[in-house]
């Protein structure tokens, strides 16, 4: 059985009403929207840009955007995943241009493998940093945000099958190079 909408997944159909009441001017009505999505949509630019200050700069910035084209969102579609394509092409412009310090944070990655305890979180950037930006977003809408095959693609302007691959590649990718504990992540995803 497919996915509901995210609206109303948690019997909270509440988003609609708000939606329609700020796409008629009660802009107050957004704190709403921003209350139900922040943790989601900030963990998502987190685990993308790797910096706490980016990814709350990248939310309120995903936010801002999502209110100015409030009147671009359809009620037919999920709203989560249409922010969750404003985020994702956001988060994609921020990483080009961070792509200019590149060797800033290749230093960076040398001091965090020279440290001797590897943490939890560590972990979870090792496997990110073994994936493309693309790969990534599949991941972490997948695994994280468990979102459907057909929802990633239509964040991603992918064909679902293509994300389903995409989604199996990386997954066999990730075992095979982590090479520890199959058991534990073929599970894991």
């Amino acid at each position: 059985m497919e996915k509901l909408d995210r609206s109303t997944e948690n019997g909270d159909s509440e988003i609609t009403s708000v939606l329609v009441e700020v796409q008629r001017g009660d802009k107050a009505a957004y704190t709403f929207i921003i209350a139900k999505f922040q943790k989601q949509i900030f963990l998502y630019c987190y685990y993308l840009l790797k910096n706490v200050e980016e990814a709350e700069d990248a939310a309120q910035d995903i936010f801002i955007k999502g209110l100015v084209r409030i009147d671009q969102y359809v009620h037919t579609g999920s709203f989560s995943a249409w922010l969750y394509k404003i985020a994702y092409h956001h988060c994609l412009d921020l990483i080009k241009k961070k792509k200019k310090s590149f060797n800033l944070l290749l230093e960076y990655r040398k001091k965090k493998e020279q440290e001797k305890e590897v943490g939890y979180t560590d972990i979870i950037h090792e496997c990110l940093d073994r994936l493309n930006i693309e790969e990534r977003q599949i991941l972490l809408l997948r695994s994280l945000e468990e979102y459907t095959y057909d929802e990633i693609a239509s964040i991603m302007d992918l064909k679902s099958s293509t994300v389903r691959k995409k989604f199996e590649r990386l997954r066999k990718k990730l075992i095979k190079e982590m090479g520890k504990g199959e058991e534990f992540y073929e599970h894991s995803f």
